[in-house]
């Protein structure tokens, strides 16, 4: 990432880093596609010295974002399997996600 304004927010239960212009692949929202979202749960903000480090959250941080599409990832197989006991379990998952644009950061 460059050294521009850089952010870290908490969404689905992960944490992402970003910054403007850049696109990323979160758990799914439920918002139509070219709606904006703003996530307050903003954990870090800046870069190098000048960062804000929240506790947990930055006071007063926002990330404002605008859904690009919906999708659902790659397929994972799910096998499990016990030896001599003739047990085998097959299955396949594809997760959700939604892909936001970052379109600005303020602290």
């Amino acid at each position: 990432m460059s050294s521009q304004e850089q952010a870290v927010i908490k969404t689905g239960g992960k944490q992402y880093r970003v910054e403007p212009g850049a696109v990323i692949r979160v758990e799914k929202l439920v918002a139509d596609v070219g709606a904006k979202i703003s996530f307050d749960e903003v954990l870090l903000v800046g870069t190098g010295s000048a960062a804000k480090i929240g506790a947990p959250y930055v006071a007063g941080a926002k990330v404002e974002t605008e859904v690009v599409k919906h999708g659902r990832g790659k397929k994972l197989v799910v096998y499990k399997f016990k030896r001599r006991k003739n047990y085998r379990r097959k299955a396949g998952h594809r997760q959700y996600y939604t892909a936001l644009e970052i379109k600005s950061i303020s602290a």
